[in-house]
């Protein structure tokens, strides 16, 4: 049985039985959400552009269960007499045939927005180019830490929206959310964290501009009461102004803020609220090493604040080893550290990486191409770089960008597994080998997850 906390969402499911929802796009969030409106009593399209020998088993299961499949080249030519049109993020909401659908007055939405809009509990909801991933989950851990049900998840790993009639009131939801996801966004959480904007994803989005309005979607719709973070280091997000009523918050690692967080001149991540100073923690107590790392626990302590006791922060600060894929140490093998970045797919996260380094590193990058430029890489490389192995389709590109500033040693090669070859005998003792390709899987892996695990595996299997 529903709480009274659930007034909105019962009257949802109410008006579900008997419409027609489609669902664009089979993946391994929408799936439970297709289940899920066929619970409700709806009648649901389950719509993929991939034909069903691709979808597999999936297929099945959807079907027993009593949705109607359009697959391959068409799917979408069944919108017109919708309730409403759920998309998948990697589809583009400005598709003819949402487009049309929505001059038709049919509500073309997403699983996100309808969480958003649903959910009983506050939401703390995390974007940016880089940063996003570590950030939300420190943040969910420190609430956690402070007692509260957490319910993690969005573009950090699961769909939400089918497990909302389990959250009440009482419990927070701590989510990621992806420029996607932003896109014609029209809710913004309770508590926003942008924790910074540099070029990304330029091979779906039409332009920076664009990609720039979608992750300023999570704050535009905030409502007094609310509380923005936004990164006073970064052009863009400095250029942003939280709404009228809005708790507004800044952080920096450079100098103190009005009003938010901020690493101390002798070193000490500060949060500062009502002009009052409060020391949590010396940067050198932090187990995540980089500075990138304390950009994201200043982020992260700003959304917490009040929240969140200040020791219960700087205790979590202090143990917490991080995310699998994001500077993680895979082995130290003949006196040489490997370490697995596959998280970094653009090049303002792997130079973040680099600069994390005391000493220049073998660099192994390449991938996909999302039209990002790669001349900020080449200049950072100067300093940082002792070795860049490159593979992949931005091979050429980051070859060129590193000419453009320094000579030092680049060597071509076409797979990962050559890649890790050449590393183990370029390095030596002392030396550390940096896996961040500064581009998206897409070319050879399905994501950077099934990337990073491969890397790993080939750096396992290095003989001591």
């Amino acid at each position: 049985m529903l709480g009274m906390n659930h007034t909105a969402l019962e009257a949802f499911i109410a008006s579900m039985k008997g419409k027609t929802v489609a669902v664009c796009g089979i993946g391994k969030n929408n799936t439970p959400v297709v289940l899920q409106f066929l619970r409700y009593g709806a009648k649901v399209r389950a719509c993929d552009k991939r034909e069903r020998e691709a979808l597999g088993e999936v297929a099945d299961e959807l079907e027993a269960a009593g949705a109607t499949l359009c697959l391959g080249e068409g799917y979408l030519r069944q919108l017109s007499d919708c309730d409403l049109i759920l998309r998948t993020p990697g589809m583009k909401p400005y598709l003819p045939e949402f487009t049309a659908a929505r001059e038709q007055g049919i509500t073309v939405s997403s699983e996100m927005e309808l969480f958003f809009s649903l959910c009983p509990a506050p939401i703390y909801a995390v974007t940016g180019s880089d940063g996003k991933t570590t950030t939300t989950t420190i943040i969910a851990n420190l609430l956690e830490k402070s007692g509260k049900r957490v319910w993690l998840g969005g573009n950090i790993g699961r769909a939400l929206f089918p497990l909302i009639e389990q959250v009440e009131a009482d419990d927070v939801a701590v989510v990621e959310v992806s420029s996607f996801q932003l896109t014609m966004m029209t809710q913004s959480p309770h508590v926003a964290v942008v924790t910074n904007v540099s070029p990304n994803h330029l091979d779906w989005h039409t332009d920076m501009a664009e990609y720039e309005e979608a992750k300023q979607n999570l704050i535009t719709y905030q409502q007094a009461g609310d509380r923005c973070v936004l990164n006073a280091d970064n052009a863009v997000t400095a250029s942003w102004a939280a709404a009228a009523g809005v708790d507004g918050m800044t952080f920096s690692r450079l100098h103190e803020v009005e009003n938010g967080a901020y690493l101390s001149a002798d070193g000490v991540l500060t949060i500062r609220q009502n002009g009052v100073d409060t020391p949590v923690i010396a940067a050198d107590k932090v187990r995540l090493a980089g500075v990138f790392n304390i950009e994201n626990y200043l982020a992260a302590f700003a959304a917490v604040a009040g929240e969140v006791s200040p020791a219960d922060m700087a205790e979590f600060a202090a143990e917490f080893g991080g995310v699998e894929h994001r500077r993680e140490l895979v082995r130290v093998c003949r006196g040489v550290e490997w370490y697995n970045d596959s998280i970094g797919s653009s090049p303002s996260r792997t130079i973040a990486g680099l600069g994390s380094f005391d000493r220049k590193v073998i660099l192994i990058a390449g991938g996909y191409d999302k039209n990002i430029p790669y001349e900020p890489l080449g200049a950072a490389a100067t300093d940082t770089v002792k070795t860049a192995v490159l593979l992949g389709a931005t091979a050429q590109k980051i070859h060129d960008a590193i000419r453009q500033y320094s000579d030092l040693p680049i060597v071509r090669v076409n797979t990962l597994e050559q890649a890790v070859e050449i590393a183990d005998g370029l390095a030596k003792e002392g030396d550390a080998v940096f896996f961040s390709p500064a581009s998206a899987s897409f070319d050879m892996y399905k994501n950077f997850e099934e990337r990073g695990k491969h890397f790993k595996a080939l750096v396992t299997a290095l003989a001591e």
